[in-house]
């Protein structure tokens, strides 16, 4: 693992205009939730343009290897995924998608189940093609629902892990699930861990389930999370995934899109972790696995 990364750090050095050698870091965000259904995806495939209305070049990965849908909210068929990258049957680069939206995808693997059972080979292979999304300024993961090892892997490895959660008191729970495995399974947890509300009716509900969240999550794991945001429940989200276009571009001033926006805005507030990158990401993610 040690030459793996010293690999890694040297194939993320890029030469500068003058010659000199600069390194660039690539902030990697994983946006998980507990269980399916609380619009996880729609949250990260918007925070990915909104991320790129901010002049950020930014790459969307469909990390959710068995149920990929980050094409179908963006209405995009790609011919090649990630099941080809790991099959050595194509490069990262060739299944890299521009899209009208301003960003770049990399397709999920629909039926491959976990990165864990990845050969030693192909774990090797999938580490070695990851350097190509080394030139984005920002990465958004969006990790399969629930609580697999790959899921894991990828919040670990992360620079921050976005939790989503919605109202209903089954995926308030999920949620809670979900952190408290983060908490027990990951050794050194030293990442920014971040909740949003989907879907509230009101500031008031957003405000009362993430208290709920983070107050048993200080008591009993005693670990932070921050309040990042809420997303209202707009009848535009689902006019927008009917007609396979997200929501920000579909309707920019619906309440929903304002939202999205005002989290893309607090989350660059936040300080980037020392060290980070894709390097970094790569070193945490594959550690893990091992």
């Amino acid at each position: 693992m040690t030459d793996q990364a010293e690999t890694l750090r040297e194939i993320m050095r890029q030469r500068g205009k003058n010659g000199s050698d600069v390194v660039r870091n690539t902030r990697i965000i994983t946006v998980a939730s507990g269980k399916g259904g609380v619009g996880k995806t729609n949250v990260a495939t918007n925070l990915a343009l909104a991320y790129g209305a901010m002049g950020q070049k930014v790459v969307l990965m469909d990390a959710d290897l068995g149920l990929a849908n980050v094409n179908v909210v963006l209405g995009i068929i790609p011919k090649y995924n990630l099941y080809h990258v790991i099959r050595k049957q194509k490069q990262m680069r060739d299944i890299l998608m521009d899209t009208d939206y301003g960003i770049q995808i990399v397709a999920g693997a629909s039926g491959f189940a976990k990165i864990a059972n990845l050969s030693e080979e192909e774990r090797q292979g999938f580490i070695e093609e990851l350097q190509h999304l080394s030139d984005a300024d920002v990465i958004i993961i969006d990790a399969g629902a629930g609580v697999s090892n790959n899921v894991l892997a990828f919040v670990a490895a992360a620079d921050e892990a976005i939790i989503v959660t919605t109202p209903e008191p089954t995926a308030i729970t999920d949620a809670y699930g979900i952190i408290k495995i983060i908490a027990t399974e990951i050794d050194n947890l030293n990442l920014g861990l971040k909740l949003i509300v989907n879907r509230v009716k009101s500031v008031t509900e957003g405000k009362k389930v993430a208290e709920r969240v983070i107050n048993i999550a200080g008591q009993f794991l005693n670990l932070k999370i921050d309040y990042l945001g809420y997303v209202y429940d707009d009848p535009s989200v689902q006019q927008a995934v009917v007609k396979q276009k997200p929501f920000l571009v579909m309707d920019p001033r619906s309440k929903a899109s304002i939202c999205v926006h005002q989290i893309a805005s607090r989350l660059e507030k936040v300080e980037y972790r020392e060290g980070g990158g894709v390097g970094q990401f790569l070193k945490r993610l594959f550690g893990r696995l091992q």
